[in-house]
């Protein structure tokens, strides 16, 4: 971990300037490794310290720069300081680096890159991440899968950084269109097909009654008429709602289950439609609520206060909207779980409505409305499978494992296994959630699944490969890892990249919790399979020395520990065979 050596370098700055250390962290961070040479591991941010008013902004930049380094002197630790165009670089000892890193993985494996100082302050908190949040009496889509696994992600980074997390999910389990399917089924449903096959029958259901109301207002009434009677709690409407509510989120653990993802509560916007009426009063009272010609009920969002742009928080016949159910959702979460944070995973066409939510709870004299945030994600274009255009996760999933399923029953290197088809699925899942990760996840992409399966390049079959092969090579050196280290036999240019590369873990971890985006882990992770693939062809343990082997076990396993962590946080079932 870097926090010994940043430690090294602040603690000399600190002589020379005359402040505490941690002042200096955030301006000390690895350099990215090169594969054409041995890059020097750290450098000094000079403009951070000009912006921070340690250093003085007159006079030339590089001048300051030769100044302040021949100011810092090499000792054990630090055996050169390097004055160069973008601050000071510095090369550490490589024995102390070796040894620092690797005692590290080893006595706190878990504890590796999370624990470091840069999370200072951000240990403890209590986080409340809403995502997946489908439409219930549907088939999970496609669509779904990214909110699934971007907020699956935030969840176990957060968790990771040892943070409390609260996962929940908000099923859209309110509003017009169930009255819509409520009056469908009564008009088409059967019990019968609803117990054969539960979520097909219903989603039937809803796309005739659709068809049928588009030239039928009577149709169209009798939806409403639904949704008034449920609004107002008639049980007979209410006994049908809520056997499409447990029949669909049945349906969806299932398929949580496939994922790897899980949820400490099923919320809705049901559960908050009753405390919508406590809402607007208090939208009342504040003066914030103003009832238009029409009979809607607004609040002014303008930056002006002139109603130029404006949110409708309840229609005419006074039944309540999606937003007006979300403050409620929002003041009865801060109410029950006292978050420090809360963080909304959608896609990024519902931006507006997030802006809106939180002008509101601003307006309305909340202050941790300001720690209330929305991650929006693009579209994914062209998912589609051998029977044609996806409409369902399930089909997606399926066909992930059966094509990785074909794809290790032909390659010559696949291992024997217990359950092919598990590690199937598990490696078919992994090359789902890598593709999704790779870019900003605001970015539209176009799903390609002859690269989402590749076993070469920058993917998800790549990842789970090369730490099988890592497992492979400590089952066969059974306890070799848990033996001493010399560090002196890991001077080796493929050995210092390794460990060089491993020195940023916790600076990657802490941009991806700053920015709530995986593609810097994804990306650090696939630096570290190439840099391990080349070391594995170059230093082979069977056949070496016992004290060159051990060296070399303890780099290769803690390389394997950091690829499961990484992985992990992702979402990612690491496999041990494939």
């Amino acid at each position: 971990m870097a926090c010994f050596f940043r430690r090294k370098v602040a603690a000399q700055l600190c002589r020379i300037f005359g402040h505490k250390e941690d002042a200096f962290i955030p301006a000390i961070s690895a350099i990215p490794v090169s594969k054409k040479q041995i890059s020097p591991d750290l450098q000094l941010s000079v403009s951070f310290l000009v912006n921070n008013g340690f250093l003085s902004s007159d006079g030339d930049f590089k001048t300051k720069t030769e100044l302040l380094a021949r100011q810092l002197k090499p000792d054990g630790v630090i055996e050169e300081v390097i004055p160069s165009r973008g601050g000071i670089h510095f090369r550490i000892n490589k024995i102390i680096l070796a040894k620092r890193l690797l005692e590290q993985l080893q006595k706190d494996p878990q504890g590796f890159g999370v624990q470091s100082e840069l999370f200072r302050g951000l240990h403890g908190r209590r986080t409340l991440v809403e995502f997946s949040s489908p439409n219930i009496a549907k088939k999970f889509h496609a669509g779904h899968l990214r909110s699934t696994i971007i907020g699956n992600f935030i969840s176990n980074l957060k968790a990771a950084l040892r943070n409390e997390v609260i996962r929940v999910n908000y099923l859209g389990d309110w509003g017009m269109q169930f009255g819509l399917l409520g009056a469908g089924f009564q008009r088409l449903g059967s019990q019968d097909k609803l117990r054969d096959n539960p979520l097909q029958h219903l989603f039937d259901v809803y796309v005739q009654i659709n068809r049928e109301a588009e030239n039928d207002e009577a149709i169209q009434e009798a939806a409403r008429e639904f949704f008034r009677c449920l609004e107002q709690g008639d049980e007979q409407s209410l006994s049908l709602w809520k056997q499409f509510r447990e029949i669909t989120i049945e349906e969806y653990q299932r398929i949580y289950k496939r994922l790897g993802v899980h949820f400490d509560h099923y919320s809705g916007e049901s559960f908050h439609q009753k405390k919508t009426l406590d809402v607007l009063q208090q939208l009342r009272d504040r003066g914030l609520l103003t009832v238009t010609e029409k009979g809607t009920g607004v609040v002014d969002v303008s930056p002006a206060g002139d109603m130029s742009s404006y949110a409708t928080v309840q229609r005419s016949d006074g039944t309540s909207l999606y937003i007006t159910r979300d403050i409620a959702a929002a003041l009865d979460r801060k109410e029950k779980y006292d978050f420090d944070e809360m963080i909304y995973v959608t896609d990024k066409s519902q931006a507006v409505h997030f802006r809106q939510l939180f002008q509101i709870l601003q307006a309305m004299q909340h202050p941790w409305a300001e720690r209330c945030h929305h991650v929006p994600f693009g579209l994914v274009q062209g998912m589609s499978t051998r029977r044609g255009e996806v409409v369902f996760l399930e089909d997606v999933l399926d066909e992930a494992r059966n094509r990785m399923l074909r794809n290790m029953n032909q390659s010559r290197t696949t291992k024997d296994l217990d359950d092919p088809e598990e590690t199937a699925e598990k490696v078919g899942v992994s090359a789902l959630i890598v593709q999704d990760f790779q870019g900003p996840i605001t970015s539209d992409y176009k799903f390609d699944w002859d690269r989402v399966l590749q076993s070469r390049g920058d993917t998800g079959v790549f990842l789970q490969y090369t730490h099988a092969r890592l497992r492979s090579l400590i089952r066969m050196h059974d306890g070799g890892e848990e033996t001493s280290c010399d560090p002196l036999h890991l001077q080796d240019k493929r050995s210092i990249l390794i460990l060089q590369h491993l020195l940023r873990y916790d600076e990657v971890l802490y941009q991806c919790n700053q920015e709530l985006q995986p593609r810097y882990l994804v990306n650090f992770l696939m630096t570290l399979c190439h840099l391990v693939a080349s070391a594995h062809k170059e230093l082979p343990v069977k056949g070496s020395s016992p004290a060159v082997a051990q060296a070399r076990l303890h780099l290769f396993g803690g390389a394997c520990t950091v690829l499961a962590n990484g992985m992990a946080i992702l979402g990612i079932k690491p496999v041990d065979k494939m």
